[in-house]
């Protein structure tokens, strides 16, 4: 998004009549489609190495989805820091102000049981961690198909909240023109 700002890119798709919620969303779909394709090689060298999927081929999508709508809300996230702060570094070190501790807080890197309580307490709040859970959920035996949907859904909601902040740091952005 920065790139495409500081190219004008931007300002020449508000000549066209694509609505300023699809100029947002491409953004974000581009990303989980890269997402997606990352998604996929790691469960094929995960296979090639061994790993079963107990579920399934419907596993695998739902790690997949699990990797697109992680994906999805922190690129509506990042989309919208772009807008507003208009530089790279900036941007990434919000990003990273945001992601790191959100990665460090959840259960990509540490067993539940060996977090202390209130880190259990901050994951269940942690969009990180639930991405992370419907993934293991399904990789595991013995799985939970309505905890996958729960953690799903609220993945969804804030994919669903985080490109409305990117829109409407985008028309902020357009009034600044």
């Amino acid at each position: 998004m920065i790139n495409d700002l500081d190219h004008k890119v931007i300002e020449r798709f508000l000549a066209t009549p694509a609505s300023r919620f699809a100029i947002v969303l491409s953004q974000i779909v581009r990303s989980a489609i890269t997402a997606a394709i990352q998604a996929v090689i790691i469960l094929v060298v995960a296979v090639a190495l061994g790993v079963h999927v107990h579920s399934g081929a419907g596993g695998w999508v739902i790690v997949i989805l699990a990797a697109i709508l992680v994906n999805s809300a922190f690129s509506g996230l990042s989309q919208g820091i772009a807008l507003l702060t208009r530089r790279e570094a900036t941007m990434i070190a919000l990003a990273n102000f945001i992601g790191l501790p959100l990665l460090f807080v959840s259960t990509t890197l540490i067993a539940r049981a060996q977090m202390p309580g209130w880190m259990r307490v901050a994951a269940h709040a942690n969009p990180m961690d639930w991405g992370v859970r419907a993934a293991r959920e399904v990789v595991l035996p013995g799985t939970s198909w309505g905890t996958v949907g729960l953690y799903l859904v609220f993945l969804l909601g804030l994919s669903a909240v985080t490109a409305g902040f990117a829109t409407l740091c985008f028309r902020a952005y357009e009034r600044t023109l």
